[in-house]
């Protein structure tokens, strides 16, 4: 019955052996951003406290922006026209809130290293950590459905469930050093990344399958999630190579 179709589960099949080959040559990609120095440092509670303030800081703006770039997509469905279309629809309406609320318990985990929400709020993020931003707005606003599941569901929630897991063991070590806070509130965002997003990764996979039905979508898909793999490396670079040491830049005034 159609009343109780926006109740129905996104059911995972199998792959077939192009979406097999899609999300195995992902993983090369994904590999880099989960083993990155940054979080294995993070892990072993080694990285020192500003550098892991200046991350947590800068990748602010992705995480509140999260939601919005799953709009992006949301708009471009178009349910009983397209395949794909209806359960895509659906599972991201489920999830742009659950993402809302994860970028609050982000701000409990900032608030854990000292990080004022203020703060956050207003940060403005170099330009090569910032250019993951603009990617996935770019690809939300002007690439297709497929293009814009891949390079937010797949791509990033896919790499930073993995991280995740690795983090959270570390945390304790900050604790005991006595340069973050640690309970349920400030490790809420991390905890439920290292299970919860174990699945989107998966659905976003799942909801690709069912809605690039040829080749060349498929390929631009691919595409998108690699390159946004890709960006997310290159933030994690400059955030590693620059993070603690970062001179704060000055905006000039223009008043009369």
């Amino acid at each position: 019955m159609s009343v109780a179709r926006y109740k129905e589960a996104l059911q995972l099949t199998d792959h077939e052996p192009w979406a097999q080959h899609f999300w195995q040559a992902l993983v090369p990609y994904k590999d880099q951003v989960v083993e990155h120095p940054l979080f294995v440092e993070m892990g072993e509670g080694t990285l020192a406290p500003e550098r892991f303030r200046d991350a947590l800081l800068h990748f602010y703006p992705l995480v509140e922006n999260f939601p919005k770039y799953m709009g992006l997509a949301l708009a471009k469905t178009r349910p009983g026209i397209f395949p794909g279309h209806e359960e895509s629809k659906n599972w991201l309406i489920g999830n742009i809130k659950v993402e809302q609320r994860h970028a609050y318990w982000y701000q409990d985990w900032a608030a854990g290293f000292g990080i004022d929400q203020s703060i956050l709020e207003n940060t403005v993020p170099p330009a090569a950590m910032d250019a993951v931003n603009h990617y996935l707005w770019s690809i939300g606003e002007r690439g297709t459905l497929e293009e814009s599941i891949a390079a937010t569901n797949l791509a990033i929630e896919w790499a930073t469930g993995e991280w995740s897991q690795r983090v959270v063991k570390g945390m304790t070590h900050y604790a005991e050093q006595g340069v973050a806070e640690i309970n349920r509130h400030t490790m809420a965002w991390l905890r439920a990344h290292a299970s919860y997003d174990d699945a989107h990764p998966h659905e976003a996979m799942e909801l690709i399958k069912r809605v690039a039905m040829e080749p060349e979508s498929r390929r631009r898909a691919f595409t998108a999630a690699r390159r946004g793999l890709e960006y997310y490396l290159l933030a994690l670079d400059d955030c590693y190579r620059m993070g603690g040491e970062r001179e704060e830049e000055q905006t000039p005034e223009f008043n009369e």
